[in-house]
């Protein structure tokens, strides 16, 4: 058996397995939670750019933590020298002396010892305070990171293109941040949403008032990433056109990390390079990008969260959830006095009783042999009604009622939907004749404009992404012509409307005169 070659260790790497888990051994001691304010305290130090505390200023910084929380133990009542030793035996904490306290050779004797955390001690406490202080407002969408990524990108290919090895580095180290917290956002946003839709301890009242709000979060957060994915895809074209071996080149030469190698670098830097490009614009035509996927799964969330609100309103509806009702049903099968009394109670709640036989003869039996099986002859027709209530079609319930056909109603209905399509109709002729940069649609116009832009949209699924569009309808054709980074702007009597990526045009069906609306710049 070969030996693996040795990788130069520093740092966390000399943390053994049993090492890395006796961290974790404050959590589950004793006294944890003086342990976790004592680490709080250092904490509290280390923002404050103090790092190594003596006893005393451990006790004080208890003491300013104990004034502003309650929850705090006082550090008079613990014995700190004692708890801070296990917390050096765990490898969380870090022990030095310091002599220059003494003042005295007795003193000097004494052990001045001085705390500060380790790194992998450090570590731990900010993993067991994520854990704990974690709330459901970290599991949030960010929507704003997609601008962030355009103009990183735009930044970093004119970084390559001047040869700026730094700009690089840093542009590309944050691009590689901004995507692996997309990613952490994601996961945790929607791994809140499936316990929410999974836990059968929902509180009603909570998730109708803020469904609202986790609705229009989903939307925005899917609008902002339509948006931005062709002009992301774009961007990352634009990179690698300044040359995709000289960007990696660059982004290793820059990278300060002194323990690995530059081919180290070069392959690290290169995989993050194709993870960042399989996010936003993959190689393969017909292969989807993470983007892609994310928004899919906004989709499928906004599905799922109507369907959790269908489900607690029908259970509000009712009075009491489905949960409740399951109790109280077992709780009746335990009370009963007998098994005849639960088989009866059984074929009350579920209504599976005895079944129904009945017998009809074959219109015609001489046709089917007699040596046949029942396996291998035809079988007989039922009506449905013989089967549910015993009894052949048409018995039992007399003369059939007449039908009130209601004609008044319906020339009254005829009417007006005709008289409708006829003023869709001239709202259209005057759309497809007006300038739409001058003119602004009544409520009729907007109508028909918005069901022809229906009409075109719902043709984009499964499409290439650079065809026209069109549809047609009230005797006017409409057409999306793609263009990317501008949008068209319509006026309408309820406000304005922006089409994002796409030029507009409408025209009389019957001739070939189009009337453009032009493009604005973002």
């Amino acid at each position: 058996m070969t030996e693996q070659p040795s990788r130069p260790t520093f740092g966390l790497d000399e943390f053994g397995l049993d090492d890395r888990m006796r961290l974790f051994g404050y959590v589950t001691a004793e006294n944890r939670f003086a342990y976790r304010w004592l680490l709080r305290a250092f904490e509290s130090a280390r923002s404050s750019y103090h790092i190594m505390l003596h006893t005393a200023d451990v006790a004080a910084m208890l003491g300013v933590l104990h004034e502003a929380n309650p929850d705090c133990p006082d550090p008079a009542e613990l014995e700190l020298p004692r708890l801070l030793d296990a917390l050096v035996e765990w490898g969380v904490l870090d022990r030095g002396q310091d002599g220059t306290r003494a003042s005295t050779l007795a003193e000097y004797r004494n052990r001045h010892s001085v705390y500060q955390f380790t790194e992998a001690g450090y570590r731990a406490h900010r993993a067991v305070e994520a854990v704990l202080t974690a709330t459901m407002d970290d599991s949030t969408l960010s929507r704003l990171v997609f601008a962030d990524l355009l103009a990183d990108l735009a930044a970093l290919a004119a970084a390559n293109e001047a040869g700026d090895a730094e700009e690089v580095y840093r542009k590309l180290n944050r691009l590689d941040r901004a995507l692996a917290d997309i990613a952490e956002r994601a996961a945790r946003f929607y791994h809140m949403l499936g316990d929410l839709s999974r836990t059968n301890d929902v509180r009603p009242e909570a998730f109708l008032a803020h469904k609202d709000a986790l609705l229009a979060h989903l939307r925005d957060f899917h609008d902002e990433l339509q948006r931005y994915t062709p002009r992301l895809r774009a961007a990352v074209h634009e990179v690698e056109a300044t040359g995709l071996h000289r960007l990696i080149e660059a982004a290793a030469e820059a990278d300060e990390r002194l323990f690995h190698t530059p081919v180290q670098r070069l392959e690290d830097w290169r995989r993050r390079w194709q993870g960042l490009r399989s996010w936003l614009a993959p190689p393969g035509a017909e292969e989807v990008s993470e983007a892609d996927r994310l928004a899919d799964a906004t989709v499928a969330a906004i599905g799922d969260v109507l369907a959790l609100l269908r489900r607690v309103t029908e259970a509000r509806r009712g009075g009491v959830s489905r949960e409740s009702q399951l109790r109280h049903l077992a709780a009746w099968f335990t009370r009963v006095p007998s098994q005849d009394a639960a088989d009866a109670l059984f074929d009350a709640v579920f209504g599976l009783g005895a079944p129904r036989h009945v017998a009809v003869t074959h219109a015609d039996p001489e046709t089917i042999p007699t040596r046949l099986s029942w396996w291998d002859a035809p079988a007989v027709e039922l009506s449905r009604t013989l089967v549910a209530a015993g009894r052949e079609p048409g018995q039992g319930r007399g003369r059939p009622a007449r039908i009130d056909r209601g004609d008044d109603r319906r020339h009254r209905l005829r009417a007006d939907q005709l008289a409708r399509e006829r003023r869709l109709a001239d709202a259209a002729a005057v759309l497809a004749e007006a300038e739409l940069d001058e003119h602004r649609l009544d409520a009729e116009q907007t109508a028909v404009l918005l069901r022809l832009l229906d009409l075109a949209l719902a043709a984009r699924v499964g499409a290439a992404r650079a065809v026209p569009l069109a549809a047609a309808a009230h005797g006017v054709r409409l057409t999306l012509t793609p263009t990317p980074g501008r949008f068209t702007t319509v006026r309408t009597a309820a406000g304005q409307l922006h089409l994002d990526g796409y030029a507009l045009s409408v025209a009389a069906a019957s001739h070939t005169a189009v009337h453009r609306r032009e493009l604005v710049a973002v």
